[in-house]
């Protein structure tokens, strides 16, 4: 066998979060990612940006890949890539460092496949093809979409007192077989003793394995729950008997791909469901933050159930030129303060710095200066390299971060650095101008507008109704917007609520000609957070009491 490498990854149920710290590792080096419908987009994030992604998408009964054409994919990148490496390499890819003792880590394939690969998910012919073919694999387990959409349901599969076994079952059989191979009396006689059995593929099939089960002496009325998209933002649960389930799954409009629990655990979900009832579950939020930002605001977002959707509408790239920095950098023993306006102002300095021909290029080099960050995720950047800040004032605003600066001793005569982005507000420099200061604003960074395609597709979903809010972690994020949208930034915006982290960014909304939805009350991120959480909370509480008051003929 050669020295490339197949690797059949199980990608988990839904969730992103729970894939395994093996799959992640091996998915972030793999030269070659082969993906299937049901694993996360997010996972294909980590993928190396010169990998090769290639989609097999296998969706329900809809016209998909084959499996014998998925195997000759596998294995013929599998030779492709030995092929490679016995030619030298691609001259285009930069060599991967091992590791371990090897100078340059093998060649490999990730197969990433949804739930886990040897739970009908046929991983063992991929294996086996792979095996015929003389090509080296190895499996990676992920956890099985029959456990954990029922456990985010809030239904234990087995509970001491309830079940004592679980049976992992498909509900969709090859149709090619002359007869079916399913136990339906085994099954039905798990069902009556309290025991879990769990259908796979089987929502198209529900009617026929209710009257399968019902034929072989199950109870008409034992729980039955249906996890659709489980462990997902798009997660919708039915809980009906099995006598009811097809009907109400039907008006639940329960889709694939779903799990069909049978047993008396689908009871306990009325009292344990935990997935759901976050304040933001349902919701999908749109993050109008830079890709190199997005993550803190789009993660504590997941954290509270949203479906995020991120449409930076600004990327960030190198000033046109450094010199400026360059120049205040090697000054930088005659400034007195050096004022921090945001997290990429302090990436971008310390990157710069290091790169200096400065005796000290790190934090030893602000010795001689203090230094003031206008809130703490900026101080908190500045404090992984090695800074406490001086000042952080309790309101995050650039008044006041001029008078935090003032209470701390800043006097006319003293000298002012600010590194940050090339366009800004002048509010700051402006006041400590006024206070005698010589201040000192150089470019760090620059912004660039958003992407045109990402734009059309948010577009696309406002105008089907699938955006509940936007939120706006800055001024700059709104007018970049704004702009981009043109004409249309009204229309589309005015149809969605917009979240705002603080006044000055809900002051350039409204010069918009656009309302606040809601603005966060700490202005931080996890106050941004906290808004929307309280609006939608209210709201839906709303909504439940105008149902609640309702009478039954709707008057």
């Amino acid at each position: 066998m050669g020295s490339v490498c197949v690797y059949l990854v199980g990608a988990g149920p839904g969730d992103p979060g729970l894939m395994s710290v093996r799959g992640l590792s091996l998915l972030e080096r793999a030269d070659v990612v082969v993906y299937d419908y049901l694993s996360s987009d997010k996972l294909l994030e980590h993928a190396r940006p010169d990998a090769e992604l290639v989609f097999v998408g296998k969706k329900g009964f809809e016209k998909h890949i084959g499996q014998d054409e998925i195997n000759r994919i596998l294995v013929e990148k599998a030779r492709e890539l030995e092929r490679r490496a016995q030619d030298g390499g691609d001259a285009n890819r930069a060599p991967r460092r091992a590791e371990g003792p090897s100078a340059l880590r093998a060649p490999s394939v990730v197969r990433l496949k949804g739930g886990d690969p040897f739970v009908f998910g046929r991983g063992g012919e991929e294996a086996l093809a792979l095996a015929e073919a003389g090509i080296r694999f190895e499996v990676v387990p992920g956890m099985t979409s029959g456990i954990a959409a029922p456990a985010y349901a809030g239904v234990p599969v087995t509970h001491r007192g309830v079940s004592t076994s679980v049976t992992l079952v498909t509900g969709n059989e090859d149709p090619s077989k002359d007869a079916s191979t399913v136990d339906w009396p085994s099954l039905a006689g798990l069902v009556k003793q309290g025991s879990t059995v769990c259908f796979y593929m089987g929502v198209r099939n529900l009617p026929l394995i209710s009257e399968k089960l019902a034929a072989c002496g199950a109870p008409s009325d034992i729980p039955v729950a249906l996890v659709q998209w489980g462990t997902t933002t798009r997660q919708k649960t039915c809980v009906a008997t099995l006598e009811t389930a097809a009907r109400k799954a039907r008006e639940a409009g329960i889709e694939a791909p779903a799990i069909i629990v049978v047993g008396a655990v689908a009871d306990l979900r009325e009292r344990i469901a935990w997935f759901e009832d976050r304040p933001l579950f349902g919701r999908r939020l749109v993050v109008t933050r830079s890709r190199e930002q997005a993550g803190s605001l789009s993660s504590l977002l997941r954290e509270q159930g949203a479906e995020v959707f991120e449409l930076p509408t600004i990327s960030i790239v190198d000033p046109e030129s450094f010199e400026p920095l360059d120049t205040a950098l090697s000054q930088l023993g005659s400034y007195d303060w050096l004022i921090f306006t945001s997290v990429n102002g302090v990436e971008r300095f310390f990157e710069r710095l290091g790169g200096s021909k400065l005796r000290f290029r790190d934090a030893r080099a602000l010795a001689t200066c203090r230094v003031a960050a206008i809130g703490p995720a900026t101080a908190a950047k500045l404090r992984a390299h090695g800074i406490v800040a001086d000042v952080v004032p309790g309101e995050y605003r650039a008044e006041a971060v001029h008078r935090a600066l003032r209470d701390a001793g800043f006097s006319s005569g003293q000298r002012v650095l600010i590194p940050r982005a090339l366009e800004a507000r002048e509010v700051l420099p402006q006041l400590l101008r006024a206070d005698g200061g010589e201040v000192d604003v150089v470019p760090a960074y620059r912004t660039v507008a958003a992407d045109s395609e990402r734009l059309r597709e948010f577009a696309s979903l406002v105008e089907a109704g699938d955006i509940d809010g936007v939120t706006f972690a800055s001024s700059s994020a709104v007018r970049n917007l704004t702009a981009a949208l043109g004409d249309r930034a009204a229309a589309l915006l005015g149809r969605v609520g917009l979240f705002s982290i603080g006044p000055i960014t809900s002051d350039t909304v409204e010069k918009a000609g656009l309302e606040v939805a809601a603005e966060a009350a700490e202005f931080t991120i996890p106050g941004l957070v906290d808004a929307l959480c309280e609006y939608f909370t209210s709201d839906r509480a709303s909504d439940e009491g105008q149902r609640a008051g309702a009478s039954p003929e709707g008057v």
